[in-house]
């Protein structure tokens, strides 16, 4: 019946459904906290429960529609999404605690110095530090 070239030749024709962004973020966001627990690839699996809605709306409004449920799904569900630092949305199962998401100007200015000190990444150096701690406290 209808496949994807119909539905981006019907777009291209500038035939759209004509929804906003902020509609069609709460769309995505009513179908994402019905999904099961442990639901794979979020965002291609709600576009397709969207239907003729999902499959008529523009790419670049379905990731800045996207951009924005990951963003609310983690505020206005937290016992249920937690988004990472990189803004990748993950399932909350209890594994993860989020203690201290920031890190001061100046701490964070002492890491990149000591880090050039030591001629590695922060990120290197962070992972010497614990494995130290580990080994003072086993």
């Amino acid at each position: 019946m209808f496949g994807r070239k119909m539905f981006g030749e019907m777009r291209r024709a500038e035939i759209n459904v004509g929804l906003s962004k902020a509609k069609l973020s709460q769309a995505m966001l009513e179908i994402l906290i019905q999904l099961p627990m442990g639901t794979t690839n979020l965002k291609e699996t709600i576009v397709d429960n969207m239907g003729l809605l999902g499959h008529m709306s523009a790419t670049r409004d379905i990731n800045e529609a996207w951009n924005q449920t990951r963003k609310n799904a983690a505020r206005e569900y937290p016992e249920k999404f937690v988004l990472d630092d990189r803004g990748i949305l993950h399932w909350n199962d209890g594994s993860t605690k989020v203690l201290d998401k920031t890190i001061s100007t100046a701490n964070f200015q002492k890491l990149n110095d000591l880090a050039d000190i030591e001629n590695c990444s922060v990120n290197k150096l962070i992972s010497k530090l614990i494995k130290s701690y580990e080994k003072g406290e086993a």
